[in-house]
């Protein structure tokens, strides 16, 4: 049976912190709705003390803005776009149109559709989030999608520079430098200045994510992904430096990050917790990665590795990283994780920043019943039907006028009944 050692907030206090956001992120969403870009406007010097003359990078301000960086920034996103784009392209490559004889002389068949907008949300404030712009921009390119607007807050008053070379280079037909709910908000709804897409897609903050939900039919959505999460199933055959420094690692994202640690060795909990201590006193992000492990940092003990599956298909985390003897039994019996890291030799941040997979990716459980963002998100799965001679709609039609009296449809029923009286012989 498992036994905590460190347990995090209660699930009453995170709900009560959840309701708070849900009021705040209506009120504002209301009041787009209502004034537009003049609310946009008033919230994005509110927030951002951000007010230019016009939103919208021009083509000439992006050609300075990339110009102003240094060579090796340029190369380093080019790399990483360039993994990206790589798999991201076989994810593509894997999505086929089929078509198919299903009875004699009656086809049916399925296209992959690319959406024709694509809003993408890169995060700012504390971090700027170059890599989400390969995530989102690039992916939804590789997809095939027409028009990709891509949004950013300024950091501190200031453009940044290389998020917005990454957006460029990822593809973005429009780039924007506004932020928080009312980037999110004017994407969706559309203003005078911004066009609506059809979809919103890209992480953020707790009011981004609640922004999203709010909208989530008016607009498509990627997923909602909260807090950054990891989890690390380890064994003996781990140390507690690196685990203490993968668990830090994501924890410095927020002041609300879960970091959980499940283990078969007491003796490695207890040095991680050691280890974890003498970290947060050298790193720079101490402030909130010692705050979110002390708020939302677990423990768990287990008494075998079929035990950590067990445990760790329950927590459903969005990064899931496997030190263990066995990682193999990980990766063929573990059913809820956003993205799996197996090995030492790999790490979240490998998947966060370059390696190439999307690192967009589902939060609160929602592992449970989704994957991330891939250029699937992007794409539209239609059907259609033929029916090529009389004997087929004649057969099928007889079939569906019986199925229609069973279920009291009588113009379904009418349907079926003309195409049987026109092409029976």
């Amino acid at each position: 049976m498992a036994t905590y050692l460190k347990t995090g907030i209660s699930e009453e206090d995170s709900f009560a912190a959840d309701q708070k956001v849900r009021s705040t992120v209506e009120g504002i969403l209301n009041d787009i709705r209502t004034r537009g870009d003049v609310a946009v406007r008033e919230l994005s010097e509110k927030f951002d003390k951000w007010t230019p003359e016009n939103f919208r990078l021009s083509e000439q301000q992006i050609k300075e803005i990339v110009a102003s960086l240094p060579q090796q920034v340029i190369d380093d996103i080019h790399f990483a776009q360039a993994q990206v784009r790589n798999f991201a392209q076989h994810q593509r490559n894997a999505l086929k149109d089929i078509e198919v004889e299903t009875l004699p002389g009656v086809i049916l068949g399925h296209k992959n559709i690319p959406v024709n907008s694509v809003g993408c949300y890169v995060p700012g404030g504390r971090y700027p989030m170059v890599a989400s712009a390969h995530m989102s921009v690039l992916t939804a390119k590789v997809a095939g999608v027409k028009r990709v607007v891509a949004c950013t807050p300024p950091i501190n008053g200031e453009i940044p520079a290389a998020t917005v070379a990454a957006m460029h280079f990822g593809g973005a037909d429009e780039i924007y430098i506004l932020g928080g709910i009312q980037a999110i908000a004017s994407m969706a709804l559309g203003t005078k200045s911004i066009a609506p897409v059809d979809i919103i897609v890209g992480p953020g903050n707790a009011y981004v994510a609640e922004a999203k939900r709010q909208l989530y039919g008016k607009v498509g959505i990627d997923l909602l992904a909260g807090p950054t999460e990891v989890l690390i199933v380890a064994d003996d055959s781990a140390d507690a430096e690196m685990v203490a420094t993968d668990l830090l690692g994501q924890a410095e994202h927020g002041p609300n990050s879960p970091a959980v640690l499940i283990t078969t060795s007491k003796k490695l909990a207890d040095e991680t917790l050691v280890e974890i201590g003498r970290q947060l006193e050298t790193l720079p992000t101490a402030d909130l990665a010692g705050k979110s492990w002390q708020d939302y940092g677990e423990i768990i003990l287990v008494a075998s590795l079929a035990e950590a599956c067990v445990e760790a298909d329950r927590v459903a985390s969005e990064h899931v990283q496997i030190l263990t003897e066995d990682d193999d039994y990980f990766l063929k019996n573990m059913t809820n994780y956003g993205a799996l890291f197996i090995g030492p030799r790999t790490n979240v941040a490998y998947g966060d920043k370059v390696i190439g997979t999307n690192h967009t990716l589902p939060t609160k459980k929602s592992a449970r019943y989704t994957g991330g963002l891939w250029v699937g998100k992007f794409i539209k799965t239609v059907t259609y039907q033929r029916v090529l001679t009389d004997e087929a709609s004649a057969l099928v039609g007889e079939y569906c006028s019986r199925l229609c009296a069973i279920e009291n449809f009588a113009g379904h029923k009418a349907q079926a009944d003309l195409r049987v009286k026109r092409y029976k012989k």
